[in-house]
């Protein structure tokens, strides 16, 4: 939990950039502007080097960040040893976010589907052995979970690589060609557009950190049963996150077409799509939560009672919270390909961080409320923020 918290906080800079690709190629993909296609993925690409390097010192360093903190001495020291092997797949994983919103861009989605398909179960196999040394595998213990997921992530970089450089139609767009080159203007738009983001993803990231290091306050039973719900939570916001990225996408080629009837049943299409999926999973969560969380614990934990009970009552807390994350997401994802970026930065820092983290705060260590009132603290952000984002893009595709 701990290590992932310093880990996405610290990559969050760098996955605004590669978001930043998917507007600028989708624009020029519906404008019929192929060189300026190239041109956002080749930036984007730079982009990610230039921006791994200060991300990797922060992982690298993560012990003496979480120390800092006030964390255990014990957990801040294997929160580093898992670090201390992530810290390599950073580059590889944000180049690989720039393939992504290149092939999106173009309409075709389908080859990351399916080197990420491909790429779970052989983090799998990579994970269990260089964790427990097996197969005649190094017993890394949990430097070996981090060093198998960068490895995976170079996989699935050099995956899309190859498939962007010789399958139709990616190799129209010939996205090796000067790639040498640093196209500087177009990395000052990148820039523009993608800070404003990459500051948005810190905002929300943050409040999601800052709410593990709550937990970690309260005790490390709450701690664990924070991380389980939030990696139900991850796991069902790829959905909503899809459909934001398919919303940048259509919205992005109708701005390219000038088209501002398009950009807004574009949003508002994607917006009820995401709500229905939302409150779809939501449902089945709510249904099944006491099974799932059972899923995340082994035998013979201590405290593994109170910890999935706990973990099972955050679910139940945090159904608004499920379907306004999948809401907001949708709608800055369909706000970002009309540029409109520093205004929902604000919004951000209104609805996360002038509203969501004080509240957490005070529910959670100054009532009777403890981890339960993180997360209606969260809640109520995360649900002021959607509704902020809705009412702003009804207002300007007018």
């Amino acid at each position: 939990a701990l290590a992932g918290t310093v880990y996405f906080v610290g990559s969050t800079f760098g996955m605004g950039l590669m978001s930043a690709v998917a507007p600028l190629a989708a624009q020029a993909f519906g404008a019929a502007d192929a060189a300026l296609v190239r041109r956002a993925l080749r930036v984007g690409l730079w982009a990610g080097l230039l921006v791994a390097l200060p991300i990797m010192l922060i992982a690298l360093n993560g012990e003496t960040i979480l120390l800092a903190l006030g964390q255990a001495p014990g957990v801040a020291h294997l929160a580093q040893r898992y670090m201390s092997g992530l810290a390599w797949g950073i580059a590889p994983m944000l180049w690989f976010m720039a393939l992504r919103s290149f092939m999106g861009a173009v309409n075709r989605p389908e080859p990351v589907l399916w080197i990420t398909l491909a790429a779970i179960p052989l983090n799998a196999l990579l994970v269990y052995p260089l964790l427990y040394g097996l197969w005649g595998f190094p017993r890394l213990g949990l430097t070996g979970v981090g060093l198998a997921t960068s490895l995976v992530n170079t996989g699935t970089f050099l995956a899309g690589l190859g498939i962007a450089t010789v399958r139709p139609p990616f190799r129209d767009y010939r996205v090796l060609a000067q790639l040498g080159y640093v196209d500087w203007r177009l990395m000052r738009q990148l820039l523009v557009l993608g800070a404003p983001i990459s500051l948005s993803f810190l905002l929300e990231y943050g409040l999601f950190s800052a709410a593990a290091i709550l937990m970690g306050l309260i005790s490390t039973p709450a701690l664990a049963a924070h991380q389980i719900a939030l990696q139900i939570t991850a796991i069902l916001f790829m959905v909503p996150f899809g459909v934001s990225m398919a919303a940048t996408v259509r919205v992005g080629h109708a701005a390219g077409r000038s088209d501002a009837t398009g950009i807004r049943r574009a949003g508002l299409m994607a917006m009820l799509l995401g709500l229905i999926l939302a409150v779809l999973f939501t449902l089945g969560i709510v249904i099944a939560r006491d099974d799932i969380v059972q899923l995340f614990l082994g035998a013979g934990i201590s405290d593994a009672e109170a910890t999935a009970a706990l973990a099972a009552t955050l679910l139940l807390v945090g159904t608004t919270f499920f379907i306004t994350d999948a809401l907001q997401t949708i709608a800055v994802g369909a706000l970002r390909c009309i540029k409109d970026t520093r205004v929902p930065l604000l919004l951000a820092v209104l609805g996360y961080w002038l509203i969501g983290f004080p509240a957490s705060y005070v529910l959670g260590l100054h009532t009777a409320l403890g981890a339960v009132g993180i997360w209606i603290g969260l809640s109520i952000g995360t649900t002021i923020y959607a509704a902020l984002l809705v009412v702003r893009f009804l207002r300007l595709p007018r």
